[in-house]
């Protein structure tokens, strides 16, 4: 069977040494491996290789790593670039093959390009070959291929857990009390306390004499569940208030936290999820790498007469892009006589509604530039204040 998409190669390998070219291909139980030397066949195809092995064994890998490089020709030392593409294995495949000496390339799969047909084949078989071919194209220095992921560190990645369990238990906590509610509603019950709030437990007695049996052992269960959330989400802030009430000199990620909620506006709890989600490990080199990073760049749509603005990428990670608008919000509030507040309420102050919200976009893109610089260099934003 031919692959769907044609790709043109190059006959000749401009590279200074051998290579082994490995796409991975991930499945809950078995992974296909797509094996390359990078060598273009008279019919204009890739060599290729392809095998099977079960899901998450790296000494089958290894394995397969041996044969391919005895099917190709290729020396014991040769240097193997792998890829595949982001997905519920995490960053853990990436370290694992480092630790067989691969190069790995993490690939953010809505990169990948595809054929825009109606309908196309679709096997692992094929998106195998596919990511092969990709891979000697990226390595060959052609650009635009596909976009590689940054890959953070295992103390980078773990510091991401407890705020993303945090927004998760909030979220939780949030289900619970409309459950709740929702249930009461059903039996033409207005609730005169907040579910799980102060007053909840007594409420409840009065409620067991007007509802139902069975009505009242769930709402009862319900609010079990809500009181568990409720003391989980108290542990976890407790753990961060502790975390930085004792942060130490030489905890870079801590400190700049503190430096970062030292500006008005800006709290602890946004300050951690901005450096432990975003500035904390990652290198941006310019502020078009900052605002893209968060999905926060324009599309602009130039084509022939058409011109028209498609509004921001929404490609980069959206818990800093929601946080950064409502951070613009508060930035308004808090700090009304710095420059970006000022450049705010001339460009949109006066106009619509509509206007404003588009306006408090490019305000968010321009804040989390200037907290980068303000966290890489130390240059605080212009006419903005500090807490005493």
């Amino acid at each position: 069977m031919r692959p769907e998409t044609q790709v043109t190669l190059p006959r000749d390998d401009t590279t200074t040494e051998a290579r082994l070219y490995m796409a991975i291909e991930m499945a809950e139980k078995s992974w296909k491996l797509v094996f390359s030397d990078g060598v273009v066949k008279p019919n204009g195809q890739l060599r290729l290789s392809q095998t099977s092995v079960p899901g998450n064994d790296y000494l089958a890998v290894g394995e397969a790593l041996k044969r391919a490089k005895a099917r190709f020709d290729l020396p014991e030392a040769v240097v193997v670039i792998s890829c595949y593409e982001a997905g519920q294995d995490g960053f853990w495949p990436h370290r694992r093959l480092a630790e067989l000496g691969v190069e790995n390339r993490v690939i953010d799969s809505a990169s990948i390009e595809v054929n825009r047909r109606h309908r196309r084949a679709k096997t692992d078989r094929l998106d195998g070959r596919k990511l092969a071919e990709m891979l000697v194209r990226a390595e060959r220095g052609e650009r635009g291929v596909w976009r590689v992921v940054n890959v953070p560190s295992v103390e980078a990645e773990d510091a991401r857990r407890p705020h993303r369990e945090l927004e998760r238990i909030r979220n939780e906590e949030k289900q619970h009390r409309t459950r709740l509610r929702s249930l009461l509603k059903l039996h033409g019950v207005r609730p005169a306390v907040i579910p799980g709030g102060r007053g909840w437990e007594g409420y409840l007695s009065e409620l067991e004499r007007i509802l139902p049996p069975a009505a009242f052992a769930e709402i009862r269960r319900e609010s079990a569940r809500l009181a568990l959330v409720k003391s989980q989400r108290r542990a976890l802030e407790g753990e961060q208030r502790e975390r930085l009430a004792a942060a130490e000199q030489d905890d870079t990620l801590l400190q700049q936290i503190l430096i970062l909620s030292l500006l008005k506006g800006v709290g602890r709890t946004s300050a951690w999820l901005l450096v432990m989600e975003f500035f904390g490990w990652r290198e941006f080199k310019n502020r078009r790498q900052v605002s893209g990073c968060a999905g926060l760049d324009p599309t602009p749509y130039d084509s022939g007469e058409s011109r028209r603005e498609q509004g921001i990428s929404k490609a980069g990670n959206k818990r800093i892009r929601w946080l950064m608008v409502e951070l613009a919000w508060n930035w308004l509030r808090y700090q009304p006589e710095s420059a970006l507040s000022q450049w705010f309420a001339q460009r949109f102050g006066g106009g619509s509604a509509r206007q404003r919200r588009v306006g408090i976009v490019a305000l968010a893109r321009r804040l989390l530039v200037a907290f980068w610089r303000y966290l890489e260099h130390g240059i605080v934003p212009e006419g903005a204040q500090l807490k005493a």
